[in-house]
């Protein structure tokens, strides 16, 4: 029930049965949690920003997910602060929102919906015959709806794991000295010398 409006008995007697009879109805179907009177058993979403429609339709599979909600209107509730309190907000919903309302309150429900942008897949409109009561489905939007756009955050910098060495970091071979090749030079001169002088002597 919305937290503007305080519905008469009998007809909050009958927007409780309502929501009874279409529980039941869809049972079958999804998995139907209702919120009848100022109850909050089923909510859609979390935290402060947690909506109440009079019935929350959820997949039978293990996920769960959303798939229909429902608002049941009275005579009393078709109004525009109605319209905005609840009526926009279950729209915005990810799920489709279909609307029901007493049979001579369409037209009405449909021109606040049309005056204040309010996407509603489907609206029923209900009455009681005797004992029973009717739905009969009056609008569909075939219309595809408004997507909410989202927030996404900027992503943090990617900082890189692996870190290059610099090239003051980097050790190279040491360079080669010109020794060693003066010592090679050296021996082998001392070496040809040997052999001259051993050569001279035979000769002699």
């Amino acid at each position: 029930m919305s937290p503007i409006l305080v519905r008469p008995v009998r007809e909050q007697l009958e927007h409780d049965r309502v929501i009874r009879l279409l529980q039941t109805k869809f049972r079958r179907k999804y998995e139907a949690g209702m919120n009848p009177g100022a109850e909050q058993n089923a909510p859609v979403g979390s935290g402060a920003t947690a909506v109440y429609p009079d019935l929350v339709l959820m997949s039978q599979d293990r996920g769960h997910r959303l798939q229909v909600v429902v608002e049941v209107e009275t005579g009393e509730s078709v109004n525009h602060l109605e319209a905005l309190a609840q009526w926009a907000h279950f729209s915005k919903v990810r799920a489709p929102f279909h609307l029901y309302v007493p049979g001579g309150m369409v037209d009405v429900a449909r021109r606040l919906c049309e005056d204040n942008h309010i996407y509603v897949a489907e609206i029923w409109s209900y009455h009681t015959v005797g004992d029973q009561v009717r739905f009969t489905l009056v609008h569909r939007n075939r219309e595809v709806p408004p997507v909410q756009p989202r927030v996404r955050t900027p992503a943090p910098p990617r900082t890189s794991t692996v870190t290059r060495s610099s090239t003051s970091s980097r050790t190279r071979p040491p360079a080669r000295t010109a020794a060693p090749r003066k010592k090679m030079a050296a021996r082998s001169s001392k070496r040809t010398k040997k052999v001259s002088a051993a050569r001279k002597q035979k000769r002699k």
